[in-house]
């Protein structure tokens, strides 16, 4: 992991704010909170910015503003204190997700259990314990990596990639969860399914979820899934708090 902060050239418009060269707790943090600062400065000469899990791109107008002249500003904003200790920003929202885990609609459950020493239940308990965070969005649009699980949920993708796996899906490895958005092909261990919905172009955003905001599973079973799937409810019948 890199010791400092670095500044990084990104294509004719763009400049990287990369917090760290891994993924931790920490470098997340820092990117949402740096992210979030910048974007309430309001300058002009900032076309759009988005945080990865231990980065911030920011993409600028340089008929507005030189290259150098953000670099500068940048660096300031970077030296005025240690980002790695920022607090969360705020705005964030909590989502409580309804999932079925298992069978069905799970079937890679009981062997990415074992993988982390764990029996079935006892996994399905462990995850609906944590309180996860949107640590990015990513792959396919509006599809969130959420983070993180106990350590003893670092366990590797498979070996084989499953062909398909439908939208909703709820994947697992290395201390992350992600809810697809869409069918796709993943290396992950598909544990359930959610009826949320990541990405909907019929919804105002299409994408619900934003990086920062924090999601918890709650366990239901595959007839209650099927009828919410069914039905198509807002956000699948999620429900959505603000995070004080």
């Amino acid at each position: 992991m890199t010791d400092a902060p670095e500044l990084l050239p990104l294509g004719p418009d763009g400049l990287l704010v990369r917090f760290a060269d891994q993924l931790s707790e920490p470098a997340n943090r820092a990117a949402l909170a740096f992210r979030a600062d910048l974007e309430s400065t309001g300058n002009p000469g900032i076309a759009e910015t988005a945080s990865s899990l231990a980065s911030v791109l920011v993409k600028f107008r340089p008929d507005v503003i030189a290259r150098k002249a953000l670099e500068d500003e940048l660096g300031a904003m970077l030296a005025e204190r240690d980002w790695l200790e920022a607090s969360l920003p705020a705005g964030r929202r909590l989502w409580r997700v309804p999932v079925a885990f298992g069978d069905v609609h799970g079937p890679d459950l009981d062997d990415a259990a074992d993988a982390a020493g764990l029996a079935p239940d006892a996994a399905v308990e462990d995850i609906c314990a944590a309180r996860l965070r949107v640590l990015a969005l990513g792959f396919s649009p509006g599809q969130p990596y959420l983070g993180f699980l106990p350590e003893h949920w670092d366990i590797p993708r498979q070996v084989d990639v499953t062909h398909e796996v439908p939208r909703g899906a709820v994947v697992v490895a290395v201390r992350q969860v992600i809810p697809f958005a869409h069918a796709a092909p993943t290396g992950w261990r598909q544990i359930g399914r959610t009826a949320f919905r990541c990405n909907d172009p019929g919804l105002d955003p299409s994408s619900p979820l934003r990086p920062g905001d924090e999601m918890e599973f709650l366990p239901v079973e595959g007839r209650t899934l099927d009828r919410l799937l069914d039905d198509a409810p807002p956000f699948g019948g999620a429900e959505r708090f603000e995070i004080p």
